[in-house]
Parts: C-alpha cells; structure tokens; sequence
C-alpha cells in the first residue's frame, strides 16, 4: 500500500511536470506569435503614421508626360516616396508569391489527373491564395523595381522573380491553361493582369526583364490569342463589381496593346469597347457598391472610355453617363466601409476604395483643364484615396494583405496614367 501510495504520488507529479512543461511550451508559442505580430505592425504603423501626416490635398496634373513616379498626391511627392511605402507594398507580395497555401484552385477537372496540388498545376502563379492574385503580385514587384530600386530589396526581388519565371514553369503554365474546358479560365481578370506584367516588363530597363519577357512570352501570346476569340464572342459587356467585368479588364488591355504596339489586338479590342459602352446614359452609381464590389462598374466604364474617345468627346459622354455630377454637388460617393477583414468576400471593399481612386484619378485626367466638374471629382479621390490606404497600412488579415498591396502599388504609381 506504502509503495502504490508513492508511485501514485509520483506519478501525479510526474503528469503535473508534463502539464507545466505543455503550458510553458503555448506561452513560448503564442510569445513568438505576439512578437512576430508586432514586428510586422510596427513596419505597417510606421508606413501608416508617415501617409497619415502627410498632406491630404490632391492635385492632379492633367499632362500626359506625368512622372511614373508622382502619386495622386502631388504636394506630398517630395515625402511620400521618403515614406518607403514601397517596401511595405514590395513586402505584401514577397511574402506570399510563394506560398503554397491557403489556396484558393479554379479551373475545370476532367479526370483525375487534373487534380494536383497548386505548385504542379501552376508552377509560376501559385502563391497569393489564386491564379490572378499571384499575377498581379509579381507585377507588384516589376513595378516596383522600375519605379523604387532604392526603396525595396531588389536582389531579393530579382532572386524571387527568377525563381517563378523559368521556361519550365511558363511550360507548366501553358499546359494548365489549354486543358480541354478550360476556356474561361481566369478571363478576362486574371489575363489582363499578365498582359499588364509583360506590358511592366516591355517597359523596364532592367537587363533581366528581357530574359523574363522572353519566358513569359509563349504564355502572352496564348492569352492574346483567347482574348482576340472571344471577343467577336461576347455579346455583351460584363457589369459586375468583382473579377468578371469586362471594363477594368478591357482598360488593362488596352494599355497592354499600346505598350505592346500590337495594333490588330489594339483596334478589335477598341472597336468592341465602342460597341459595347459608348451609348450608355445614367449610369445607376447610387446603386454601388455591392456587398462584395472591389471594382465600381460605372467608374470603371468611365475610366475605360477615356482611352477611346477625344478630350472634348469625353467630357461630353461623361455628362450623359453622370448627369448627377455637376459643380453643385456634394458628397458624389462616399467610401465603402469594410465589417470584417476576415472574410474574404467582404474586404474586397477595401480594394474597392483603393480602385475607386485610380479610376476617379483616370477621369479627372481626361477632362479639360478648368472643368467645373473637377473640385468634386477631387473630394472624392482624395476620401478614397486616404480611406483606401489606411487599409494597406493597419491591421490587415491574409484574406486582403494577398492582394491590396497591388491595388495600392497601383494608385500610387499612376500605373493607369503612364
């Protein structure tokens, strides 16, 4: 009895040792965690406190010879680049281009050999949570090295970027993407953002961007090809708020072709934009945003139009397309309001503030100087501009820190206007 009393006690001991060791070994865990989340709050905050002291007075330069380097925000150029918001951006990207998982696979599976893991299907765009997402990041990281060498990590870009764009992945890539049923894969979003890298690409002085256009290039003319197909195709423009709308798409497109000089891609594509946008009135903004918008349908159309039509032409459609926006208006749109960064369907209206910007930015470049119309146009940039940002720079959740960095690169460099 003496001997099982005291096994028993040591025993109740022994447990209790593990137990302590077990809850020392969580408090170790959720430490590292804590610091790992300060360290990246504290890289964020300092970016966001640096944007938010900033002047938020928007001036826009309605040339076309713009710096590519100049933000929306012109009274704050000479700060906002000293800010390194590029590396915070550059940083989004690098951390998720290769990482595997959480991913989110969409495509047709015909048999059993079509269901693979993310790296073997899409061995250069698998990280980002998507096939789109991935894209654009990289494209992120392009743009940032022909616009902030000096503000980012350029060898580690440069060592990510060789990593993703190797003959044998773009051959991977190819061959996911002529699999039998799969012509609607990621179209026309996740096409236009490659048309949109290689176009980055075309314009880059880097040496290796020859080498990576090079690689990219089988796969672009694919895309080209599809597009060119399915154009005569479509019947009608696709108006929603999220990755299936035809115009942000067709404007991404558009800047590829000029950039590209490919004119027959240039000239279908334009000739369909006319059919399909340049007899719209009215169009219903009250109605936005929907619950899970990150593109406007009607600033994106407005946005578009502006490659296709003459200064004067322009001003006189925007009137019919925004009868309501006149120099006597107040509060045009407002920024939306995200309820839950972590659900994914419901950040996009972070993206949406950021996309709202840039198209808003596109008109008010398209306008004649002295517009009336312009102070309000300005307003409402400059409210989706901040709204927008201060989502990139706070607390952000994987399911919008995957892809807004690209929305946000985006603004800020006037990719749209250059």
């Amino acid at each position: 009895m003496y001997r099982a009393a005291l096994y028993s006690k040591r025993l109740s001991l022994y447990i209790g040792d593990i137990l302590l060791i077990d809850k020392a070994h969580k408090i170790m865990i959720k430490i590292k965690n804590v610091v790992s989340c300060t360290v990246a709050f504290v890289t964020a905050f300092a970016a966001h406190t640096a944007f938010a002291t900033s002047t938020s007075t928007v001036e826009i330069a309605n040339t076309s010879n713009t710096s590519i380097n100049q933000t929306a925000d012109a009274t704050a150029n000479a700060d906002v680049p000293n800010n390194n918001y590029e590396s915070v951006f550059a940083n989004l990207a690098l951390h998720c281009i290769h990482q595997e998982f959480p991913n989110v696979v969409k495509h047709m599976m015909n048999n059993g050999d079509d269901v693979k893991a993310p790296n073997q299907l899409y061995p250069s765009f698998y990280g980002c949570l998507d096939w789109h997402s991935s894209v654009h990041g990289h494209w992120l990281l392009v743009r940032m090295l022909n616009t902030a060498q000096d503000a980012v990590d350029k060898d580690e870009i440069i060592e990510k970027l060789n990593i993703s764009f190797t003959p044998k992945n773009i051959q991977g890539e190819l061959t996911s993407l002529k699999r039998e049923n799969n012509a609607s894969f990621e179209r026309p979003y996740g096409l236009a953002w490659f048309l949109q890298l290689t176009a980055e690409l075309r314009q880059s002085s880097l040496p290796e961007a020859t080498k990576w256009l090079n690689t990219l290039r089988p796969l672009e003319d694919e895309i080209v090809a599809r597009v060119s197909a399915w154009l005569p195709k479509l019947a009608y423009p696709i108006r929603t708020g999220e990755h299936s709308q035809t115009a942000f798409a067709f404007g991404l497109m558009l800047d590829w072709a000029k950039t590209a000089g490919n004119k027959e891609f240039e000239a279908l594509l334009t000739s369909r934009v006319k059919d399909y946008y340049q007899d719209d009135t009215q169009c219903p903004l009250a109605y936005e945003p929907s619950g899970q918008d990150f593109l406007s349908p009607c600033l994106a159309e407005a946005d578009l139009m502006r490659r296709v039509m003459s200064k004067k032409d322009y001003s006189q459609w925007l009137s019919a397309f925004f009868p309501s926006l006149t120099a006597r208006t107040s509060n045009w749109l407002a920024p939306a309001t995200v309820t839950d960064k972590t659900d994914g369907k419901l950040a996009h209206l972070d993206g949406l503030n950021i996309s709202r910007a840039w198209m808003i930015e596109g008109i008010m470049q398209a306008l004649p100087e002295g517009d009336k119309r312009l102070p309000v146009l300005k307003k409402a940039l400059s409210s989706h501009r901040e709204a927008g940002l201060n989502a990139v720079f706070g607390d952000m959740h994987y399911m919008g820190s995957h892809w807004l960095g690209s929305f946000a690169s985006y603004l800020e460099t006037q990719r749209g206007l250059n």
